[in-house]
């Protein structure tokens, strides 16, 4: 199997991945909402609007279009996301067993956000 094929496959694994947590935040928006940091107000709006834009970056990677610029706002939306919620709930934690689900949704969307540009950067830059 050569290295496009290979690429490919694995756009389409990540494209799914991200589709399935966009699902989820529609499916468990209430829930979620909690996660919101509590300098945005309309905590459950940002849950559904974080899942709209991953299904999008989904959508964008499966079909090919815009996929560079899908990925680097991917990358950046994760990113933000490991800063503004999963970093302070881990170094907010008051114990060993609280900082866990944190600590693994922080290196989760850190590998999230490294896959996002990967993907930007098999694509190449059109001006």
């Amino acid at each position: 199997m050569d290295n496009a094929t290979i690429t490919k496959i694995g756009v389409i694994f990540y494209a799914l991945v991200i589709a399935f947590f966009g699902i989820n935040h529609f499916m468990y928006g209430t829930g979620m909402a909690k996660m919101v940091p509590k300098f945005l107000p309309g905590g459950e709006f940002w849950v559904y609007i974080t899942g709209a834009l991953l299904l999008a970056a989904a959508i964008s990677f499966l079909t090919n279009k815009y996929t560079r610029l899908a990925g680097l706002l991917l990358a950046l939306f994760l990113l933000l996301i490991v800063l503004t919620v999963h970093l302070p709930a881990v170094l907010n934690a008051p114990d060993d067993g609280a900082r866990r689900f944190p600590l693994v949704n922080l290196i989760k969307d850190t590998g999230l956000a490294a896959a996002a540009l990967l993907v930007a950067g098999r694509t190449p830059y059109r001006a």
